[in-house]
């Protein structure tokens, strides 16, 4: 049995044409892919209490699907009260079908359950092709039990292509299903 994410497959069918014909692309190997997508949680009120941290690597391991790993502050901050080598946040990296799967869950049930939704800013670029967003409460994900949740945390999401130029990510992204913000220029 050999499975394959739906979104793999359409973009090898779909998207891969689409882009070559809307760049004119000589090659296929020219045309940008997604590389993984990074999520991160910071998690600050960890410092007062440990088992946040815990919460948050179940439940971000419940979103992607794949064991979540807490982030250690690397220095000594005072003013916070940070330590080096405390846990002040979850991150996890999906790669391969576990990414895609995970996109279409993001596109198809998580942001349409935002509350007052309008589209996701086209802002997030970093000039290199990659793109990063933030969510506001975990709860949007359907793996979220809202019984079970301690405390609301927003998380990055961080896209990460193959695209040289933030157009073409762009336009990838918005094949992919992304509902960016319908902005006028």
């Amino acid at each position: 049995m050999n499975y394959q994410p739906k979104l793999r497959e359409q973009y090898k069918s779909e998207i891969v044409p689409a882009l070559m014909k809307e760049f004119n692309y000589k090659s296929v190997m020219q045309v940008p892919r997604l590389l993984k997508i990074s999520l991160n949680q910071g998690i600050g009120a960890a410092l007062a209490d440990k088992k946040l941290i815990d919460y948050g690597v179940e439940e971000m391991t419940a979103i992607t699907g794949q064991k979540a790993v807490p982030t250690i502050s690397r220095h000594d901050v005072s003013n916070f009260k940070l330590r080096r080598g405390n846990p002040i946040g979850v991150r996890v990296t999906l790669r391969g079908d576990k990414m895609y799967e995970f996109l279409e869950r993001l596109v198809a049930v998580a942001l349409p359950r935002v509350r007052d939704f309008r589209g996701i800013n086209d802002k997030g670029f970093d000039g290199r092709g990659n793109y990063s967003f933030g969510v506001s409460e975990q709860i949007i994900f359907p793996e979220i039990d809202m019984d079970k949740v301690n405390k609301i945390n927003g998380m990055d999401i961080t896209f990460v292509t193959s695209a040289n130029t933030d157009k073409e990510a762009m336009a990838l992204l918005k094949q992919f299903g992304l509902p960016f913000k319908n902005q006028k220029k």
